[in-house]
């Protein structure tokens, strides 16, 4: 599968609480086959410094084209809509 793009949406939020290292991925062209995304990279890169966040998907969220990335060091608050690299 080529690299795709994608659209941070948000945090991914509990009860009482958000997930700092878990974002809410929208992916744009997946159709019907979920299972090659999950398990695929994502990577953010900030705008001023260059730093790269790198995260995995890790499993899909409601039946939209919406997957939930895992980040080991958590992206900054500005990292909200603006667009990944799934590779």
């Amino acid at each position: 599968m080529i690299s795709l793009r994608g659209r941070i949406v948000g945090h991914r939020l509990g009860g009482n609480r958000y997930y700092p290292r878990q974002l809410i991925i929208e992916v744009e062209g997946v159709g019907e086959d979920i299972s090659a995304v999950i398990g695929r990279r994502v990577v953010w890169v900030h705008p001023v410094t260059g730093r790269k966040f790198v995260g995995r998907i890790v499993r899909r969220h409601g039946k939209r084209n919406r997957f939930i990335a895992y980040f080991k060091v958590p992206p900054p608050g500005q990292a909200k809509g603006s667009s990944v690299a799934i590779v």
